[in-house]
């Protein structure tokens, strides 16, 4: 949302339209809308906070553990947070022993003041290495209840009659 701002004028903050002044809410998103003033200001506060966490790490920061594992997926990790412009640290918490136990993990630390930004590129890789971006998840939630007459199946999805223990489309077993 780089677009111009004109103080005179309001703005949704979720969707981004503009209104006239006398608006007070989005007609799309039935959010208050906010000056022009208002969406400069946060649009600073923003620049102002990637500025700050740019910064190199230093032994004065209060760091935090956000992720342990191994050696590739740690630095694909580390990878993601640079993109975003996080400053991350990879420390080695074991040794492993070589031998076919995985071999060694890292920790990757973080700035306890970036947590939330950093918590957003977690749900990111998430959605991404689990393939959530390309299925919905409305069916997610979905209890298998077997005083009622059909079921819908969490996995997949299909529709079927409770009186069978197995989704007959992706075989998920319910007994």
């Amino acid at each position: 949302m780089n677009r111009t701002v004109e103080l005179d004028l309001k703005y949704c903050p979720k969707c981004g339209d503009e209104y006239r002044a006398d608006i007070t809410v989005c007609a799309t998103c039935a959010m208050s809308l906010l000056t022009g003033k208002a969406v400069l200001e946060l649009r600073q506060q923003e620049e102002q906070k990637k500025a700050n966490r740019r910064r190199p790490l230093s032994p004065d920061d209060e760091l935090i553990s956000i992720r342990k594992g191994p050696i590739l997926q740690m630095q694909m990790l580390q990878t993601a947070l640079k993109q975003e412009g996080i400053p991350s640290l990879a420390t080695s918490e074991d040794s492993g022993c070589g031998q076919g136990c995985g071999g060694p993990s890292l920790v990757i630390q973080v700035r306890a003041s970036d947590l939330e930004d950093v918590q957003a590129v977690l749900v990111q890789d998430y959605v991404r290495t689990t393939g959530l971006h390309e299925h919905g998840i409305s069916i997610a939630g979905t209890v298998f209840d077997t005083a009622a007459e059909s079921a819908v199946c969490p996995a997949c999805g299909c529709c079927f009659s409770t009186s069978q223990t197995a989704c007959p489309e992706c075989g998920l077993c319910f007994a």
